[in-house]
């Protein structure tokens, strides 16, 4: 029987970006399952008092250097987003939406966002920005508004929150294999290693 692991994401967390682009080849590796769970990092943060790591200055600007070492060391585009830290919560209402209306285009929607968020940064915060990068990644912003104001898809991302917090998650990315919590890209390894057990 294949193992699933379980991504807590959000879209406006550089780190979750390197994750996202390195998960899907170590789950298919493995022969393990992506279950996607998108989260609001902003509700998690508030309720377990934790915060960006780059509110400490000095903290910050390691992170940032650190990031592009491991841009460098997996191959992938990288370019830190000079409107960070950005309002992510029309865009996970738009990827919960997706993942219960229209899941075919998910994957889609999620590559939009990040390659606009981390590969060639973009105002996102900018609901006129936002639909532009949407209608360049071949979706209609209206669409994705309105899929983002329904009731159930609202309650979802907030569900979806609280279970995160409920579980341990403090930050993103965070990944579960079972019980097992991992927190950050740099524990990819580990998420590898139980997946493989």
């Amino acid at each position: 029987m294949s193992k699933t692991v379980e991504f807590f994401f959000d879209v406006g967390s550089p780190t979750t970006y390197l994750a996202y682009t390195q998960l899907p080849a170590i789950a298919a590796e493995c022969g393990a399952q992506i279950a996607w769970r998108p989260m609001l990092l902003g509700g998690v943060f508030k309720a377990t008092g934790n915060a960006s790591p780059v509110t400490v200055p000095a903290k910050g600007r390691w992170m940032f250097g650190d990031m592009q070492r491991w841009a460098r060391r997996y191959g992938v585009p990288f370019a830190f987003n000079p409107h960070f830290p950005i309002n992510t919560l029309a865009m996970m209402r738009g990827a919960v939406g997706l993942q219960l209306r229209e899941p075919e285009a998910f994957a889609r929607y999620l590559d939009v966002i990040f390659n606009a968020m981390w590969r060639e940064p973009r105002k996102l915060g900018d609901a006129e920005v936002l639909a532009q990068v949407l209608r360049d990644g071949g979706f209609d912003p209206a669409h994705i508004a309105a899929l983002a104001a329904e009731p159930e898809v609202k309650a979802q991302l907030v569900a979806n929150t609280e279970e995160a917090v409920a579980r341990g998650v403090f930050g993103a990315p965070t990944f579960f294999v079972g019980d097992a919590m991992f927190f950050g890209q740099d524990r990819l390894d580990f998420v590898r290693e139980a997946l493989s057990a």
